[in-house]
């Protein structure tokens, strides 16, 4: 299937990546019952994606991340290495932050959820292929926040930092409260205000964390 490019050239040819057949179909029909859009290429799948948008070079491709196989993040890191300016828009139900920061590291152009509004989604299309960067509100507003972190976690007590350095250590809860003169419970206290606000769920994220943001 090659794209036209003489007979429609001021259409904006998209290729879509999407397993959901109804929302792919549904995808289809916006695109191409929208003045100035066509989708040329749509796909289920990475493996049958990404030769086809290699081999056409469309103008933006719209990418899910949940695609059985080689995962859409994957799948933009191996476009960009053949076709570094080709604008990628992951289309997502997903906003965790290590998501969204894998995807734009990989080279992905914008993060929209699959929850925004049609119009909104061919605007975003527009955007990115005038070099802008577009992205949801929820996405956005995550991304803001994740810059807040590094200061929540600098605002550790420095009883705190003591307990974080013994768990990096490998220390038990019981020997921490041997070596700093505490109460096993008033050690698990300050482990719970630890995590809480470095926003991690585990010793092995924290431990990761407070190596990365050098706090020990």
């Amino acid at each position: 299937m090659k794209v036209n490019h003489v007979a429609m050239q001021k259409d904006i040819h998209i290729a879509l990546v999407e397993d959901d057949p109804e929302l792919r179909q549904l995808m289809q029909l916006i695109l191409d019952r929208s003045p100035g859009f066509r989708c040329s290429l749509h796909f289920e799948d990475a493996e049958t994606a990404i030769p086809e948008i290699i081999r056409y070079q469309p103008d933006v491709v719209l990418m899910d991340i949940g695609l059985p196989g080689i995962s859409g993040i994957e799948a933009v890191q191996t476009l960009q290495e053949s076709i570094p300016d080709i604008p990628i828009l992951m289309l997502t139900v997903q906003v965790e932050q290590e998501m969204i920061f894998k995807s734009l590291y990989a080279g992905a152009s914008g993060y929209l959820l699959k929850s925004t509004a049609p119009v909104e989604i061919l605007e975003a299309i527009k955007e990115a292929t005038m070099g802008g960067a577009p992205m949801s509100r929820e996405i956005a507003r995550k991304v803001i926040q994740s810059f807040h972190r590094p200061q929540q976690q600098l605002s550790l007590s420095a009883r705190e930092l003591e307990v974080l350095k013994h768990l990096c250590d490998g220390e038990t809860y019981t020997s921490i409260a041997e070596l700093l003169f505490l109460s096993p419970h008033t050690v698990k206290v300050h482990i719970k205000n630890i995590y809480d606000k470095m926003h991690v769920h585990s010793r092995a994220e924290a431990v990761k964390k407070a190596i990365k943001e050098g706090l020990i």
